[in-house]
């Protein structure tokens, strides 16, 4: 299975358009900032989706969070806001920790990144529309699950197409 895992598209979806057919997902995750534009985006690929509120999100009745089995596994996903993970990762750890997750996949910072911490498997997919890395190249995350329930993380970059 292939779960897609965004976040921060913030309104702007060109990249995400591209790269759905090519990816194929079986599962997409969506960690915030979709701003009220969550009927377009399942509009534009037949698979599950599952939305959590960012800190952009106004008006909304998205979960804050959910945490999501998966071949089992369980994943936190949020926006990363709440965590104040613009000053590190501890507490979203913690947080994570505490609900007996072993992946939390948040986005806010717009950066992407993949580690392991404490035991916890911690994603950030980056922003697909509006990157703020070094490299300046939208991102996404995919996490591959295989049949024996193992998980096989990645950061990608979107093309020029």
């Amino acid at each position: 299975m292939i779960i897609l895992v965004v976040s921060d598209t913030h309104g702007r979806h060109d990249n995400l358009q591209k790269i759905l057919p090519r990816v194929k997902p079986d599962l997409m995750y969506h960690l915030g900032d979709a701003q009220g534009m969550e009927d377009l985006i399942e509009g534009m690929y037949d698979c599950p989706m599952e939305f959590v509120r960012g800190n952009c999100d106004f008006g909304t009745d998205l979960p804050g969070e959910l945490i999501l089995p998966v071949k089992g596994h369980h994943m936190l996903l949020c926006h990363g806001h709440a965590h104040s993970v613009k000053y590190g990762t501890h507490e979203l750890v913690r947080y994570a920790k505490e609900r007996e997750c072993d992946v939390a996949l948040y986005g806010h910072t717009h950066c992407p990144e993949i580690y392991e911490e404490d035991g916890i498997t911690i994603m950030n997919p980056g922003s697909i529309s509006l990157p703020r890395q070094m490299n300046g190249k939208p991102s996404y995350g995919i996490i591959r699950v295989e049949e024996d329930g193992s998980l096989g993380f990645s950061i990608c970059y979107v093309p020029d197409f």
